[in-house]
């Protein structure tokens, strides 16, 4: 299976930005041993998928509501986000779990109305640094996939150890190998042979210094991507790290 590469811009982005992007990565595409995935601002999604059109480069959101209308100020619908060319939608970042207060069952539901629109979800999950060194790192992520996912899910799981986003700290290979482990054990129980080929991406301050290490495990399917996606030169590095699909 050919590992995905996943680029959240979250709240940054120009047209302009999108253009240039577009541009280098669908010349790149071809040759490349991994799946993209580009997750702009909602602003952009629809000129991106246009610039992208012909080419196998994925174009996702970054959050949906689980309603599919209704009065909710500044929120979007999961069938928008279709209706403007979008296939997947990252759910449970830690920074919306952070800043808007999203819970498991909040996720849960998303996730449910995001499959419902014909997205696949990408679900976030991961724990915090007073979790890790209490020893309960694998159990808050078994109790958030748990409580996160409807029980007809279907779709990719983002592992995001949240001590890690944004600091330049990553976790020892032996850490990401057991969480994944721990992951895939859990999906494999709860939806059986479905759940072994959903992708399980690592999320956490991945650059291109450091991606070959992290995507050669073999229980790593790809990675989720946050400011290093911003730079088209750094992003190419990392999908150009990833694993071939033979091995």
């Amino acid at each position: 299976m050919r590992q995905i590469i996943v680029g959240n811009w979250k709240m940054n982005g120009t047209a302009r930005l999108a253009a240039g992007q577009a541009e280098i990565l669908r010349e790149a595409a071809p040759g490349l041993a991994c799946d993209l995935v580009l997750c702009p601002p909602a602003t952009l999604i629809a000129a991106l998928v246009a610039r992208l059109a012909g080419s196998a480069i994925g174009v996702g959101g970054q959050d949906c509501h689980s309603a599919a209308s209704g009065a909710h100020t500044g929120d979007i619908a999961a069938g928008m986000l279709a209706e403007a060319g979008a296939r997947y939608v990252i759910l449970g970042h830690s920074e919306r779990r952070a800043d808007h207060g999203e819970t498991d069952a909040m996720v849960r539901a998303k996730a449910a109305a995001a499959r419902a629109a014909g997205l696949t979800p990408i679900v976030c999950v991961g724990e915090n640094q007073a979790e890790r060194l209490a020893g309960r790192a694998e159990a808050v992520v078994v109790g958030q996939l748990a409580a996160s996912l409807p029980e007809d899910f279907s779709g990719t799981i983002a592992y995001e150890p949240i001590w890690a986003i944004g600091t330049g700290r990553t976790p020892t290979r032996e850490d990401i190998t057991a969480m994944h482990r721990a992951i895939r054990a859990c999906l494999a129980e709860r939806f059986g042979l479905a759940g072994r080929a959903f992708p399980v991406l690592y999320g956490g301050s991945v650059k291109a210094a450091n991606a070959r290490e992290i995507l050669a495990l073999p229980e790593v399917g790809g990675a989720l991507v946050g400011g290093a996606s911003l730079d088209p030169a750094e992003f190419l590095a990392i999908a150009r790290a990833a694993r071939p699909p033979d091995r």
